[in-house]
């Protein structure tokens, strides 16, 4: 006996993507469930938006909608649909006006990472959105690494090492590690005057900068073993994920930070923290880059901002003395 005889004929499974035009009046339906109430919303005739319904069951395979004398319900496909499609269409519809707002303007995307974001970048941006105020900027602050190439992405501000950037990378600064407190906290406590007094102290560190090679250039065991105490131990360890949690701390008082110039360069200017023995500083072998999009390079808004980031970038070199290689790189300004 053939199969085609034993058994029901078995309706084949659509594999073609559902055409979305339909899926409006879907919602539609599904927040009122009323067909009239829909089709108000919509400006459409009720019998349209019936059309449109059952043209979309149709292509789904199976009923969305449990039509009674006075009443509509969701199935329970209908249902799962409707979880799905409505964030869809709300993301498409965000995006599309996100298109239409910046639509012919000038705007500039930037990449780089949370701390140096908070506590370079944004504070000195006041003066180049008062200076070019038809430029937008767009700052995506994350620890990945975004390809220049590919992306929507202009310019990447980033952290490594110099053999480990891409060609054609600017070098913005360097930097040394300084320990820093509040002063209020070293009012409050006896003086420092050789690196092992640091032992009086609450220590601050990154937390995870033993599980990267290059980030063990940052840690306080570290500067202790350079400045000849292998074996000391502070009276407390604090520990954070970031740059920016780490010097938040050591203005509040909470302890000692081992902190990047660079980052800390205003506060310490400005008298919020003080660097405390400042003859032990430690010299670190990382650096801080600039990577501009080869797609964007050549736009105005673009040598607007690289043009100011180079300023900043200077005057970062002046306060923290630092004094760069020239072999490094052959593009610094």
């Amino acid at each position: 006996m053939s199969l085609s005889s034993a058994s029901p004929t078995i309706a084949h499974l659509r594999t073609r993507p559902v055409a979305t035009g339909h899926w409006r009046a879907f919602l539609a339906v599904a927040r009122h469930l009323n067909f009239r109430a829909a089709a108000e919303e919509l400006s459409l005739t009720q019998s349209a938006v019936s059309r449109q319904i059952q043209a979309l069951e149709d292509e789904v395979g199976v009923p969305l909608f449990l039509r009674h004398t006075r009443a509509v319900e969701l199935t329970g496909a209908g249902a799962q649909l409707q979880r799905a499609v409505g964030p869809a269409l709300e993301r498409i519809d965000a995006a599309v006006r996100l298109v239409r707002q910046t639509a012919g303007r000038k705007s500039v995307g930037i990449t780089t990472w949370a701390s140096f974001a908070s506590m370079w970048l944004i504070p000195r941006m006041e003066e180049f959105q008062r200076d070019n105020p038809d430029i937008d900027i767009r700052i995506d602050a994350s620890d990945n690494n975004v390809d220049l190439e590919t992306s929507d992405v202009d310019l990447a501000l980033r952290y490594a090492m110099p053999g480990s950037v891409a060609h054609g990378a600017q070098r913005l600064f360097g930097e040394q590690l300084a320990v820093v407190a509040s002063p209020w906290l070293l009012k409050s406590a006896p003086p420092i005057r050789t690196p092992a007094d640091v032992a009086q102290f609450t220590i601050i560190e990154a937390g995870d900068a033993h599980r990267a090679q290059h980030l063990e250039w940052l840690t306080w065991r570290r500067w202790f073993d350079l400045n000849g105490q292998p074996k000391l131990q502070p009276k407390r360890w604090l520990y954070f994920s970031y740059a920016q949690q780490i010097v938040q701390a050591a203005l509040a008082g909470q302890g000692l930070a081992l902190a990047r110039m660079p980052l800390v360069a205003e506060s310490l200017a400005s008298g919020d923290l003080v660097e405390v023995l400042p003859r032990h500083r430690l010299d670190s072998p990382l650096a801080y880059w600039l990577l501009v999009g080869p797609r964007s390079a050549q736009r105005p808004e673009i040598k607007a901002f690289c043009a100011w980031l180079l300023l900043q970038a200077q005057s970062t070199r002046q306060a923290i003395g630092d004094l760069p290689d020239p072999d490094l790189n052959d593009n610094l300004d």
